[in-house]
């Protein structure tokens, strides 16, 4: 099987695409240089995420750097100063957390909490005056994502997800094979995200207050996205099914969900998402071929191949990507590849998929503009 490499890729795979290709992991234009402001970056919430990604990340971006951090916890404050080098005025807890409007030294706020507190503190600090980027989900309810939306552009600020992927260069590359028609009509996508759960059964991701849900919300957001971006479009509607083979461990969130979309360009699409199950796949069959990663939404390595050839790209920290992606947004006005109203939209997308588990599996109409949630 021939290796398709990024310089090969706009050769063999998107003839006609006007170089867009090539830009899937290109340097920055010249003329921005490295004087430029770097964003002050706190994170809010400082568990294995921030932890373990994030904050080494930050050591690793070009364009934003870790200033500050928000933790209920004593001990964490003092380990990550140490580490991080990060001042003591730069050091909040949830209750001091509003005092950060007047620290100029912080632009952004990067929400990694519980799915229950990812409102309160994402409008906290746009009326703060800082730009937020959000973890998925991005509220318990459409309500909420309204309401975070709102207060960003009321206090003028800058909303992005915190959606890894739309950085990294293999999903990239599905989206050009799309645009471009690479393989002609997308006709069926099958997308799956999930792992297996074997850990406390008293984890925050099984209590339905502080999560909103089960697998769908944390892992099935990744297999509703992957549906989208290997088709370009907004589902038309959606119906799904929910199992459950270990009640006595989710006893209040969904364990294995499935769902079918139809899109208005004639695909359709299979997802499954689960906490009891490893998956983690997108395949796409077309008119001229096919396209599939796998695995599609780990961190590194991702791994791709097509009719026509293997993937072969770059690969670096996600997260690295990500953020530097939405600083490049505030700095020099770049397009916002993943904002609030994708966040929003996913969210559209899982209340009716429960509700229609909740309707024995009855098909829910979807309604959005054409590019709703879209990023740039």
């Amino acid at each position: 099987m021939t290796k398709i490499t990024r310089r090969g890729f706009n050769k063999k795979l998107a003839k006609g695409a006007g170089g867009a290709a090539l830009a899937l992991h290109m340097p920055l234009a010249c003329g921005m240089g490295q004087d430029h402001k770097k964003l002050g970056i706190a994170l809010v919430g400082l568990g294995g995420y921030s932890t373990y990604q994030l904050a080494p990340a930050l050591e690793q971006t070009q364009h934003c750097y870790l200033a500050g951090i928000v933790t209920g916890t004593p001990a964490k404050e003092r380990s990550w100063a140490n580490k991080y080098r990060i001042p003591e005025s730069n050091i909040y807890n949830y209750q001091s957390f509003d005092a950060i409007k007047d620290n100029a030294e912080i632009d952004v706020v990067y929400v990694v909490l519980p799915n229950s507190m990812h409102a309160e503190f994402a409008i906290r600090a746009a009326e703060a005056g800082k730009h937020v980027i959000c973890e998925k989900p991005m509220g318990m309810n459409v309500a909420e994502c309204d309401a975070i939306i709102k207060a960003c552009s009321d206090n003028g600020v800058k909303l992005g997800m915190g959606y890894r992927l739309h950085s990294e260069p293999y999903t990239k590359a599905v989206k050009e094979f799309v645009r471009e028609k690479t393989f002609g009509e997308v006709l069926y996508v099958a997308s799956e995200a999930a792992y297996r759960s074997m850990g406390n059964p008293n984890q925050w991701r099984l209590n339905k207050n502080l999560s909103g849900g089960g697998a769908l919300v944390n892992m099935g957001v990744y297999a509703i996205q992957a549906a989208i971006y290997a088709t370009g479009e907004n589902p038309v509607s959606v119906a799904a099914q929910e199992f459950s083979t270990r009640p006595e461990y989710f006893k209040e969130t969904d364990e294995t969900i499935t769902a079918q979309f139809e899109f208005p360009g004639g695909a359709i699409a299979n997802m499954m998402t689960s906490h009891n199950i490893r998956a983690n796949r997108l395949h796409a069959e077309c008119t001229k071929g096919w396209f599939e990663l796998d695995p599609a939404s780990t961190y590194i390595p991702l791994a791709g191949r097509t009719s026509r050839g293997e993937l072969n790209f770059r690969q670096e920290s996600q997260q690295k990507l990500q953020m530097d992606d939405f600083a490049k947004h505030v700095l020099f006005d770049e397009p916002n590849l993943a904002p609030g109203e994708m966040g929003k939209r996913d969210m559209l997308i899982v209340e009716a998929i429960y509700t229609s588990i909740a309707e024995d599996g009855k098909k829910q109409t979807l309604n959005f503009e054409p590019n709703f949630g879209f990023g740039g």
